[in-house]
C-alpha cells in the first residue's frame, strides 16, 4: 500500500487530526521506522507459548492477585488485524462431570513475537486488565495505567507501529 497525505491511517482514526498529521508528516520524510526504533530499540525474548504464560502470569501476580486464575496464554497467529485484536481474552465454559468450569485464556497475535518488550507488555496488560473489568471504561485504562505506567502512549506508538509494518508489507 501506497500512503499519501490523504491515505486514511487505520490503526489511528480514534486519535485527533493532528496527531494523524504528525504520523503522516514521518511518514512523508520517511522517519517512522527511524521513529519507532529510537524509541523501542530492543525486541523481547519471550518466543513460547510456554514463556507467554510464565510472563502474563508474573504480571497477574504482581498486580492481579485476587483477580480468577488463567489457564492458558499463548500466541495465535489467527488473530486478524483487520478486526482490531491484538490479543483476546475468553472464558470458556465446559461441564466437568457435574461442575461447570470455566477456564480463562488469552491469546496475543503472533505478530508480536518481533516486537518490542514495551508492545508484548501492554497487550498482555490490555489483556489481563479484562479480568476485573470486563468494558473499555475509565476504571479500565486507570487499571493498565496502573500495570504499565505510560500507556495510553504506547498504545498510540503501538498503533504507530502497526500503521508502519503494513507500509513495509505494501
Amino acid at each position: 500500500m501506497t500512503f499519501t497525505a490523504t491515505t486514511p491511517l487505520k490503526y489511528l482514526q480514534a486519535y485527533p487530526a493532528s496527531l494523524q498529521d504528525q504520523v503522516r508528516q514521518l511518514i512523508a520524510q520517511d522517519k517512522l521506522g527511524a521513529y519507532l526504533e529510537q524509541r523501542y530499540p530492543g525486541r523481547h525474548d519471550v518466543q513460547s507459548d510456554k514463556a507467554l504464560y510464565a510472563y502474563a502470569l508474573s504480571l497477574k501476580q504482581e498486580y492481579l492477585r485476587n483477580a480468577p486464575g488463567i489457564d492458558k496464554v499463548l500466541f495465535d497467529n489467527r488473530l486478524d488485524l483487520t478486526h482490531r485484536a491484538l490479543g483476546l481474552h475468553t472464558t470458556v465454559s465446559r461441564v466437568q462431570g457435574g461442575k461447570l468450569k470455566a477456564k480463562k485464556e488469552i491469546r496475543v497475535a503472533s505478530l508480536f513475537k518481533d516486537a518490542a518488550p514495551e508492545f508484548l507488555k501492554m497487550i498482555v496488560v490490555h489483556e489481563l486488565a479484562h479480568f476485573k473489568e470486563t468494558e473499555h471504561n475509565k476504571a479500565f485504562y486507570q487499571l493498565c495505567e496502573h500495570m504499565q505506567p505510560g500507556y495510553h502512549q504506547l498504545e498510540f506508538d503501538l498503533r504507530i507501529y502497526l500503521t508502519w509494518r503494513d507500509m513495509q508489507q505494501g
